[in-house]
């Protein structure tokens, strides 16, 4: 029962966030005036198959790990001299055909689609979810530590660190993660006055919070709750990066990444706990992909993204052989990692070290 219900998660998970990912694509490139020949949930061969009538091919395949729009014309990117010789009826509907800045909103769209999912659910979070907030007030500092050799004290309430206001113990510990490489800047209230101190970095800082200072369980008003979900959206999308970023400078084991095995245990865990904590997963992981793509490799959006900006600024079209070949490292570059990340799901599941 529970590997059926790991299973479910992964699929809802994946299919929701790729869904909305391709969505955007696929609504852009119907804004601009491009033609869509596919909308495919999963690859392989199809489990339900029909047509719209614009012409575009709806699928949903066996394989639902993952999913793709097809852009009329979008392979031609680098043979505009194919383009160029089309008939002129041919070229109706066709991705270039359309101008740069237009080819730019197609490519970006699914990531933006990504973010506003994340958006969307963070703030229905806040909006519906009582919750008792922990407040940042301090309860215990541990001896010797690096916040108690700063100076920190018990009583002492966290007001902002590196100038980012802290309303609870939740905030206080993602303000913490973004800066985890550098001194920090805490302002503390400390009875009827305001404390400047500095901590050093350090994996934990000996802060303990005090347990009885909670909020009540509530919810956040519409305004708030968007706030709030944004600065959420903002903050997950800020730590990814310094993890990738450290994962990259070597800070932090490459062991760390996953494939989608770890995706569905996540799930699975998440699904059992209830409704919001699906939710959350749900968005987490549309933060990731969006974040992802935007990494300026061949293949990916950021990729694609990358190419439009140097053309724009160099004043000709990126074209020919060589292109081919940027995108064939790409590809390669992607499968060795989609396998790197599935060794170490398996070296983890099998204990293999």
């Amino acid at each position: 029962m529970h590997t059926v219900l790991t299973i479910v998660a992964l699929l809802i998970v994946l299919g929701v966030v790729v869904f909305v990912h391709e969505l955007g694509h696929f609504m852009a490139a119907r804004w601009a005036g491009v033609r869509v020949d596919a909308f495919s949930i999963g690859f392989g061969p199809a489990i339900l198959k029909w047509s719209d009538k614009h012409g575009t091919i709806w699928k949903l395949c066996c394989l639902p790990l993952g999913g793709y729009v097809s852009i009329y014309g979008q392979e031609d990117m680098f043979h505009r001299k194919k383009y160029a010789e089309l008939p002129k009826d041919k070229k109706v509907g066709h991705y270039l055909s359309v101008p740069a800045w237009k080819q730019f909103i197609i490519i970006a769209a699914g990531v933006c689609m990504n973010f506003l999912l994340a958006w969307v659910i963070y703030s229905a979070d806040f909006m519906f979810r009582p919750r008792a907030v922990q407040l940042p007030v301090i309860g215990q500092v541990v001896r010797d530590s690096v916040a108690f050799k700063a100076g920190v004290k018990p009583g002492d309430v966290i007001m902002k660190i590196n100038n980012a206001s802290i309303d609870n113990w939740g905030e206080l510990i993602i303000a913490k993660e973004l800066s985890s490489k550098k001194d920090s800047d805490v302002l503390v209230a400390r009875k009827d006055k305001l404390v400047k101190l500095t901590l050093q970095p350090a994996e934990r800082w000996g802060l303990i919070a005090d347990g009885s200072k909670k909020t009540e369980p509530r919810t956040k008003p519409f305004f708030k709750a968007l706030y709030s979900g944004l600065r959420e959206t903002y903050y997950q999308s800020k730590n990814l990066l310094i993890v990738l970023k450290q994962i990259i400078t070597g800070e932090r084991s490459s062991k760390q990444l996953g494939s989608f095995i770890t995706i569905a245990q996540i799930s699975g865990k998440a699904l059992e706990m209830g409704f919001f904590a699906f939710l959350s997963i749900i968005a987490l992981l549309s933060v990731n992909l969006g974040i992802i793509n935007l990494l300026p490799l061949p293949v990916l959006d950021g990729g694609y993204l990358l190419i439009l900006l140097i053309e724009a600024i160099i004043r000709r079209k990126l074209d020919g052989k060589a292109m081919e070949i940027v995108i064939i490292c790409g590809w390669v570059f992607i499968m060795l990692l989609f396998a790197f990340t599935m060794w170490n799901d398996i070296a983890r599941v099998l204990k293999l070290g």
